[in-house]
């Protein structure tokens, strides 16, 4: 095999995406075998089949919110997934979500769910559990455990009481419901979730 390929075949051969195949050549863990003036990589076939068996490292991390008035703390929730990776020296990348923790159809967790089952992820990090769904994680984490794929969750010793879990719950269902029913930024929505969130907690 004499003809070489460019990234988007050689990535198809490994099994892998673009965005891997160019982390590996910064990472200096796999280069291309040319690259021509306008930046088109080339790879080596041969050189790609004795790769195919190449094994992963990444460590995904993975941040929620369910509101835009919540930004701040998805913000905080990336610094601090971000330190912590970076402080064990894994190779990671950041994933984000704005929506509710009850939503299975979230652009963010569907990256993460076919990056566990495709084996392309060697550990997934969480702030806390619930950050990854509110209703479900367990089935997730058992995917994980059948993939091989670590899970890590940094304030294991935060949990909230039972009583509080609860709370968290069905103000998150409210919502849900009261934005299909007025839309989640109407005047009656907002009302709403205030009213529910001083019933649960008055204080």
């Amino acid at each position: 095999m004499n003809r070489f390929l460019k990234i988007g075949e050689a990535a198809k051969i490994l099994g892998v995406s673009i965005q891997t195949m160019r982390r590996w050549e910064t990472t200096g863990y796999l280069k291309p075998d040319r690259k021509s003036e306008g930046g088109t990589r080339y790879y080596s076939p041969d050189k790609l089949l004795g790769e195919k068996d190449i094994e992963t490292d990444l460590t995904l991390a993975y941040a929620r919110v369910s509101s835009h008035d919540q930004k701040k703390d998805l913000a905080r929730q990336q610094t601090l997934l971000t330190s912590y990776c970076a402080a064990k020296g894994w190779k990671y990348e950041i994933i984000s979500d704005l929506g509710s923790g009850m939503n299975y159809r979230k652009k963010g967790l569907k990256k993460v769910l076919n990056a566990i089952l495709d084996k392309k992820i060697i550990r997934l990090v969480l702030s806390h559990k619930d950050r990854l769904l509110r209703f479900g994680a367990e089935l997730i984490f058992s995917l994980c455990e059948a993939n091989q794929v670590e899970v890590v969750i940094i304030n294991q010793g935060d949990d909230c009481s039972f009583e509080e879990e609860l709370a968290k719950d069905v103000l998150e269902i409210i919502t849900i419901f009261s934005a299909r029913l007025y839309g989640a930024r109407s005047h009656k929505n907002k009302k709403l979730i205030e009213a529910a969130k001083v019933l649960i907690d008055p204080s």
